[in-house]
């Protein structure tokens, strides 16, 4: 977020009161806490989720806690869901200052047994949506002219291959760094800041659901027992630790950032 006045004391710099958040898929896993995290700096929070009770629900958690938070039923693969999200959020809160792409879908299905439908569903959520809602929300900082900030949650699979399965999935995650860096150079001139998060082994409800007996007779559980052991901290990531790099990135902590991408795996790619 632009501003890097030396005046700001060290107390304002995580503070967001007056920004607005859209976080998409933020009502679970890993984008609550990201939503959570956002809502506690002082920012309105929109919650793009494609399940609209999901949604509601997270904004009812949040917003007995005193925060402003809201969920629009958003499928960011669609342009026309998009586009409305963009509008009633501007609507509602006036501006967007923070753009947090976080929805993303993992099927695990080798290659060999994918159909081109399942290949287009994630890269149309995971790569497309990414490219709609940057398009629209950027294009509505530019016209507050106060700059902002776009935060894509990738994956340490968009710097290395993941398990057998998730082929579309590395695909998707290495499309999104690459865009990353490139939207990065287009939007500097106008102070939006873009950058990345790719985080490592978080427990999450869809990790958890991947550990189940699966279709195509991958043993999820035993892969992911084996990650487990390759990481130095010996434990898996929790939502908030996502959360917390989103709110350096969308706070004045981060202001001479653009284009870089913050691996979060707890030392997983060192092994």
């Amino acid at each position: 977020m632009e501003n890097s006045n030396p005046t700001i004391p060290v107390s304002k710099f995580l503070d967001l009161t007056g920004k607005t958040a859209i976080v998409t898929g933020g009502a679970l896993g890993i984008g609550f806490g990201i939503t959570a995290r956002l809502a506690e700096a002082g920012a309105n929070v929109v919650i793009a989720n494609r399940t609209k009770e999901e949604g509601e629900k997270a904004a009812l958690d949040l917003t007995a806690k005193g925060f402003k938070v809201k969920a629009i039923c958003t499928d960011v693969s669609k342009e026309e869901a998009v586009k409305n999200l963009v509008i009633e959020t501007v609507n509602d809160f006036g501006s967007i200052d923070i753009l947090v792409n976080n929805a993303g879908i993992y099927p695990s299905i080798p290659v060999s047994k994918m159909s081109l439908d399942e290949f287009d569903k994630i890269l149309s959520v995971n790569l497309k949506g990414v490219f709609l809602t940057t398009k629209y929300s950027s294009e509505q900082m530019i016209k507050q002219g106060k700059g902002g900030s776009i935060i894509n949650i990738t994956s340490i699979d968009a710097l290395h291959p993941s398990m057998i399965g998730l082929a579309a999935y590395d695909a998707s995650k290495h499309g999104v760094w690459g865009f990353t860096k490139n939207v990065a150079l287009e939007l500097a001139p106008h102070k939006i800041w873009v950058n990345a998060i790719a985080p490592g082994g978080i427990a999450t409800p869809g990790v958890a659901k991947m550990q189940q007996p699966q279709p195509a007779g991958i043993d999820q559980a035993k892969m992911i027992e084996g990650f487990l052991s390759g990481i130095p901290m010996h434990r898996m990531g929790e939502a908030d630790d996502i959360g917390k790099v989103v709110l350096f990135l969308a706070s004045n902590m981060s202001s001479y950032m653009t284009g870089s991408q913050i691996v979060v795996d707890g030392g997983f790619l060192l092994s």
